[in-house]
């Protein structure tokens, strides 16, 4: 087979941005190889295509300090295949201790979609405890929705969030 060269109408500095692409993307899907089957399993809201868990939020100053807070990426740990960031290296500690009692419920997705049997983005502003877990929601209207009949919503969410879950998983 003999090769046919011609002039390429593609500036060479084009085709260099072009090449250094590749590069990166083949170092990317390089280092995705060598992470363990289930970082690919995020099922934190917010928590893919390397962007933090709760849209960056902290989940330790909802209850700290009954509002929500932006997280730093200085602040960040690893947990359940996610990146949770937070405000304060005290906070990101008192998550790394006992991350179950500050991660939100039903993987931080609206607590009023799951209820309905589907998944939906969350609006940091939108959150509410109840009985020391913390629920988000879609929006500040859909949270006035689901706080219509909290215990029914969290019991229709609770049946509903295993399947879900595994669905989110599997994705």
């Amino acid at each position: 087979m003999t090769a046919v060269t011609h002039a390429s109408p593609v500036p060479p500095f084009i085709r260099r941005m072009f090449a250094l692409a590749a590069v990166a993307v083949a170092v990317l899907a390089g280092g995705a190889a060598l992470q363990p089957a289930a970082a690919g399993k995020i099922w934190f809201e917010g928590g893919s295509s390397g962007s933090a868990a709760i849209r960056g939020y902290d989940v330790v100053a909802y209850f700290t300090q009954a509002k929500p807070v932006a997280g730093k990426a200085d602040f960040s740990h690893s947990w359940n295949n996610a990146e949770w960031r937070f405000a304060s290296a005290e906070n990101r500690d008192l998550f790394a201790a006992n991350p179950e009692k500050y991660a939100p419920q039903y993987g931080g997705w609206c607590a009023w979609a799951v209820s309905q049997g589907y998944t939906a983005p969350i609006d940091p502003e939108a959150w509410r405890i109840v009985d020391g877990k913390l629920y988000l929601n879609y929006s500040k209207s859909v949270q006035q929705r689901w706080a219509r009949d909290v215990p029914g919503n969290i019991s229709k969410s609770d049946r509903n969030w295993p399947g879900i879950r595994e669905k989110l998983v599997a994705k």
